[in-house]
């Protein structure tokens, strides 16, 4: 039986080691620029990982004023630029997880949020939370999925 276990653990350590060594780092000035150690974004084996955006101006690097609405709109065009520079759109993402303050304000999120997607909706989780970076009411993290096709020729 140590056999039979061994190469199997050897193989899952060769797919995971492989798994790791195909990622790229997606990055522009067109969106919030981190201000920590992170990525904007983590194209691995054909799924984007996009960090969570806030309502930050790309070009102020200051939260848009405005309240939530102004922020959703502001996240949204940022989480659309980055999705643009890895070479997808909105129709590509797969799932998007929404930290919000205040969750009363969240039916105002919804209805812009619901505004940049028709038909296919990703999956979708909520978080009410106590406080996000800079201030912001609300953060939206994104996973999305490339075309099967891409990059082969």
């Amino acid at each position: 039986m140590k056999k039979i276990v061994l190469p199997a653990v050897m193989g899952l350590l060769i797919v995971s080691g492989h798994v790791l060594a195909q990622h790229k780092i997606i990055q522009t000035d067109k969106a919030p620029v981190p201000i920590g150690p992170y990525s904007q974004g983590i194209e691995a084996n054909g799924m984007l990982f996009l960090a969570g955006q806030i309502g930050l101006n790309p070009e102020t690097k200051k939260l848009v004023e405005g309240g939530v609405e102004a922020e959703a709109v502001q996240i949204m065009e940022n989480i659309k630029t980055l999705l643009t520079t890895a070479g997808l759109d909105l129709t590509h993402i797969v799932n998007t997880t929404i930290y919000i303050k205040d969750i009363a304000q969240f039916g105002k999120v919804n209805e812009i949020y619901g505004r940049y997607f028709t038909g296919q909706y990703p999956a979708r989780t909520t978080v009410g939370v106590a406080a996000l970076p800079a201030g912001a009411s609300i953060e939206i993290a994104v996973i999305a999925a490339a075309p099967a096709q891409r990059g082969k020729k």
